[in-house]
């Protein structure tokens, strides 16, 4: 029988499989995820790694792509699409879930994640040494982190200062960061990122949390121009800012 695999993300992503490994000479695997193809993760992730387990096993093994959810279901459902065999592999973010992989949130705390590659690393590293007891039932195939997240709103809301994140729907990744623009006074709305773009384009929403990398694929920068990150300060610079220059430095951040 098949072992069902996960790759999947939160601020970390992860693809998994469970299962026992085939032996037949020829086998095919499900891989599910939500995404629209021609997205980063995809188009430069999935797909050549798929291309690449046909090219190494001769033809015999070939991993079927489907992406956008089209075998069904949300994208929270994905972990236990894989658990259960409804699917082969799966691609998802970690954070869809909350609660089922808690010791994976440390890396969904501020300033826990800079360059991807580097936190990518880390985010390995952590789950060989703390995380194999909380995805028992499936076998990793990879973790991954994407970049810092960014707060991108519609042209009529521009945060220009933490004042400005008052009253703001915006859309959160998971339990931690929805705690984190509660904390400075937005309003979250839990929604996978396949949603963002209608719920844009509807007012449900007046913003989202997502990093550069997804944006082009479900079209962020025509329904939300204004781009914001925050920053953490250290050292001199933390201590001696005057306040008129820390605002100014946010300013310049938003777009």
């Amino acid at each position: 029988m098949l072992r069902r695999y996960f790759l999947a993300g939160l601020s970390a992503t992860a693809l998994l499989m469970t299962g026992g490994v085939a032996l037949a000479a020829d086998v095919t695997l499900k891989l599910h995820q939500m995404l629209p193809p021609q997205a980063t993760i995809p188009a430069k992730v999935l797909t050549p790694w798929a291309e690449q387990v046909k090219a190494d096993s001769g033809g015999r093994i070939e991993v079927e792509l489907y992406p956008a959810m089209q075998l069904g279901g949300k994208p929270a459902d994905l972990v236990d699409q894989a658990r259960d065999g409804v699917v082969d592999v799966v691609w998802t973010v970690i954070g869809y879930t909350p609660g089922r992989f808690p010791k994976t949130e440390a890396f969904e705390l501020p300033f826990m994640i800079g360059k991807a590659e580097n936190s990518s690393q880390a985010f390995y590293e952590y789950y060989e040494k703390h995380l194999k007891d909380e995805f028992a039932d499936y076998h990793v195939l990879a973790v991954h982190t994407h970049g810092p997240g960014l707060i991108h709103t519609i042209g009529s809301k521009p945060v220009n200062s933490v004042e400005d994140m008052n009253g703001l729907k915006l859309r959160g990744t998971s339990k931690v960061v929805n705690a984190l623009l509660e904390a400075m006074g937005a309003a979250p709305v839990g929604m996978p990122v396949t949603a963002v773009p209608e719920a844009l384009s509807k007012s449900v929403i007046d913003g989202s949390v997502v990093p550069w990398e997804v944006t082009p694929a479900i079209k962020i920068a025509e329904l939300a121009p204004n781009h914001t990150g925050f920053f953490r300060r250290q050292g001199p610079l933390h201590r001696n800012l005057p306040v008129r220059d820390e605002q100014g430095c946010l300013r310049g951040a938003s777009r």
